[in-house]
C-alpha cells in the first residue's frame, strides 16, 4: 500500500468532484437516452440531489462507496486499523447520518428518494435505469388511483 505525504493527500482530495462525476454522467446519459428528463444538482432541495425528476418528485443520488460507507460493518474495522482512523470514521459516519437526514427531509417534502452505489451504476447501468422507470410507473399508477 502506497503511503502519501500530507501534501499529496491534500492534492488528491482537492480533485474529488462534488458534481458531474463519471457515475452521475453515465446514469444521466442512460436516462436521457430513455427519454427521461431531469434537473441536475438541484440546489433548492435538501442534499442537492444529483438528479431530480421534478415531474414525478424523484430525487436520485449517486453515492461513492467509500465516502458514503458502503458495507460499513466491513469498512469500519478496516479503517480502525488505518492511518488517521479517527478522522475517516468520523467523516464517513457523519456522511451516513447526513444521508439519512436528507432522505427524511426529502420524504417529508413528498419526494421519492433513490440512492445508487457508484459500482452499481458502472456495472449495471441498465438495471439502475430500470429502477427509475419502475418508480415512475409506480408513482404514475398511484396518482391514477
Amino acid at each position: 500500500m502506497d503511503v502519501l505525504t500530507p501534501e499529496q493527500r491534500k492534492k488528491n482530495m482537492q480533485h474529488i468532484r462534488a458534481k458531474d462525476t463519471a457515475i452521475e454522467v453515465k446514469l444521466r446519459k442512460a436516462l436521457w437516452k430513455k427519454g427521461i428528463r431531469y434537473r441536475k444538482n438541484c440546489k433548492e432541495l435538501p442534499g442537492k440531489p444529483d438528479i431530480v425528476l421534478t415531474k414525478y418528485k424523484i430525487a436520485i443520488f449517486c453515492d461513492g462507496e467509500f465516502f458514503h460507507g458502503k458495507d460499513w460493518e466491513v469498512l469500519r474495522p478496516k479503517l480502525e486499523r488505518s492511518n488517521n482512523s479517527a478522522f475517516w470514521i468520523s467523516k464517513i459516519s457523519r456522511n451516513r447520518e447526513r444521508d439519512d437526514e436528507v432522505n427524511k427531509q426529502l420524504l417529508y417534502l413528498g419526494y421519492t428518494v433513490i440512492r445508487f452505489w457508484g459500482s452499481d451504476i458502472k456495472k449495471h447501468t441498465e438495471e439502475c435505469v430500470q429502477v427509475v422507470e419502475e418508480t415512475i410507473f409506480d408513482l404514475a399508477l398511484a396518482e391514477e388511483e
